[in-house]
């Protein structure tokens, strides 16, 4: 049986990613094999056709896939992660999403084999996530071109080369998520301050944080240049900047809760 990509773990990311590979046509259902222990989740993934079993040992006792990724819990890495030495020392390559697991703990497991260890966040569950991607020296460049190439039906993908780099990755991309949710939040609680009904204020900090979000990506210009094109002198935006940029308030606010997580990172990784 021919095998291109073995997943590990069918949840909500791995079954998102699983998606975009076949809609985008990077992979075909025949190439791919999940196995996942859940009933319900490995009969959500069989539904788009792929062959799936609810452990490594039912896989074809012949497969010998170009990449198996692991799409499970960190608390259950070390268990579920031995289930696939038998495709240590080839050519498959390893991808892992677990957050906070360092590659020198799948090494320890496996052995040398190529690895590629991936911090994605929650909108890859839309297309619209951020993958960033570390890769020891093992993977070569095809290796890391075909994950990259994976990894980019699930939204932007970007590359650090120093493993270190991805505490303050987890802080930055891996949290942010809930930082913007927070912002909406707290946009919307400020419209209904300010008197606008809790439906009508909620809509217009989510259109406005998604439409400067957009417009900051597609646009080219840099985020302050859209900031001072939209800030009139002594009108209303600048008022209100004055608040958020007094003293570097939301500057000094948003760097220290990034550094807050990159440092409890660094804690779960020990």
């Amino acid at each position: 049986m021919t095998i291109q990509a073995v997943l590990v773990g069918c949840g909500n990311m791995g079954y998102a990613m699983l998606s975009g590979w076949l809609k985008s046509g990077r992979l075909a259902a025949a190439d791919v094999f999940v196995v996942e222990p859940n009933d319900e989740l490995r009969a959500r993934a069989a539904a788009l056709g792929v062959a799936t079993g609810a452990g490594a040992e039912n896989m074809p006792e012949d497969a010998a896939p170009r990449l198996v990724i692991l799409a499970v819990k960190p608390q259950v890495i070390r268990d579920v992660t031995a289930g696939y030495r038998r495709f240590a020392g080839g050519k498959t390559v390893f991808l892992s999403i677990a957050a906070g697991t360092p590659v020198k703990t799948f090494e320890e497991i496996l052995g040398p084999v190529p690895f590629v260890r991936c911090m994605p966040n929650t909108p890859a569950a839309i297309g619209k996530g951020m993958m960033v991607v570390f890769a020891n020296p093992r993977a070569a460049e095809a290796d890391l071109a075909f994950v990259k190439d994976l990894l980019a039906t699930s939204g932007a993908v970007a590359t650090i080369d120093h493993e270190g780099l991805m505490d303050a990755v987890t802080a930055v991309s891996g949290s942010g998520p809930a930082y913007i949710f927070h912002f909406i939040e707290c946009l919307t609680a400020a419209g209904e301050s300010a008197g606008l009904p809790a439906e009508t204020a909620k809509l217009l900090a989510m259109q406005t944080v998604f439409g400067a979000a957009s417009l900051a990506a597609e646009s080219g210009e840099e985020p302050a240049v859209l900031r001072k094109q939209v800030t009139s002198p002594n009108g209303t935006t600048a008022a209100a900047l004055s608040v958020l940029m007094g003293e570097d308030r939301l500057k000094t606010l948003l760097t220290e809760a990034v550094d807050a997580a990159r440092v409890r990172s660094v804690e779960l990784g020990k």
